[in-house]
């Protein structure tokens, strides 16, 4: 465990530029310049250019990020952050929020957009349409409509773009998944649980980038349970051992252990099961061994990483109650606490 790593700043979004200089052709219209004048200008070498279809971004430089969101949004009709037909998503959403890992908004180079399924509208260029019926609500930042973190990585999981290489579709995420964790706006389950939505969690790919998922979430869940002891001034645990019972049989492994008190600590890190599905061998064996644990008088403590980051404080105040609560209780000295 990592106990020293400080928490990444978090940037935060790039105000947009006050004027975008950027229209469509049906504006231009209402405005008194004619359509075949527009696509005129926009010709190469023109003073003008036409991004996507119908959108014209008024000069002729490439256009930056900024311009590339906004101009996403005008292709699809939206009118604003409350708009509710258009959402960005995937690591476009992720550098509108403000996640150092994936670079600022102003260097992105394709910009994922959520839509209703009854639309009909393609992918062009730099612009990837997903149609869903799932469409969540938008996020409003920096005057842009965007997914929640959870389904952004998500999103950016399952549609990789043009030339990715989908056998490592989970390694330039894991540092975003990272960054999102320790500043509170995601957990590792929450993007599974996104993933589960989309039913593809049995295909090769998904799945190394779950297994990816859950592996990266851990340190930091790690990093914040320390937290929690240390600045909630609660006794040092035994950290992440296996419990033993002393003719040998195995009990489990926990995070922490305080053998004085006799409560174990797990970190609830579990993948979320589809609905109405059968609970794995592995799934069922833990469950066994943490009822052995309670039948022999351990209290369980179960913490989800998001309550930590949450707050620490009363996730402290539930461990030194149960705490409190063993010191009254006659002693589990007998099981055997080795490393893990």
């Amino acid at each position: 465990m990592t106990h020293d790593v400080p928490l990444t700043p978090r940037r935060q979004p790039e105000p947009a530029p006050a004027t975008p200089p950027l229209t469509t052709l049906e504006a231009l219209r209402a405005q008194g310049v004619p359509a075949a004048t527009a696509r005129r200008r926009c010709r190469p070498g023109g003073p003008w250019q036409m991004p996507l279809p119908g959108v014209v971004l008024l000069h002729a430089e490439p256009p930056d990020g900024h311009e590339l969101l906004r101009a996403a949004l005008l292709y699809t009709g939206a009118e604003g952050a409350a708009d509710g037909r258009a959402v960005i998503t995937g690591r476009a959403a992720l550098a509108v929020h403000g996640l150092t890992s994936v670079g600022p908004p102003a260097a992105l180079r394709r910009v994922d957009v959520l839509v209703p399924h009854t639309r009909r509208l393609r992918s062009v260029g730099p612009v990837g349409i997903l149609r869903t019926a799932r469409l969540p609500r938008a996020r409003p930042v920096g005057g842009l409509p965007v997914a929640p973190v959870a389904r952004a990585l998500a999103d950016a999981l399952l549609h990789p773009g043009p030339g990715a290489d989908e056998s490592a579709v989970a390694h330039p995420l894991l540092p975003a998944l990272n960054e999102a964790v320790r500043l509170g706006l995601c957990e590792p389950r929450a993007v599974i649980a996104e993933l589960e939505h989309s039913g593809r969690l049995d295909e090769p790919a998904v799945a190394r980038a779950v297994e990816g998922l859950l592996a990266a979430g851990r340190p930091v869940a790690e990093d914040l349970l320390f937290h929690m002891v240390r600045q909630g001034a609660l006794p040092d645990p035994c950290w992440n051992v296996g419990l033993w019972l002393p003719d040998g049989p195995f009990l489990g492994h926990v995070d922490a252990y305080w053998p004085e008190a006799s409560v174990a600590l797990l970190l609830d890190t579990r993948l979320p099961r589809q609905r109405g599905s059968a609970p794995t061998p592995d799934e069922a064996e833990a469950a066994r061994r943490e009822a052995t644990l309670r039948g022999l008088g351990v209290t369980v403590v179960r913490v989800a990483p998001r309550a930590l980051h949450a707050s620490w404080r009363r996730q402290a105040t539930a461990v030194r109650a149960a705490l409190q609560a063993g010191a009254t209780r006659p002693g589990t000295d007998w099981v055997v606490v080795l490393p893990r």
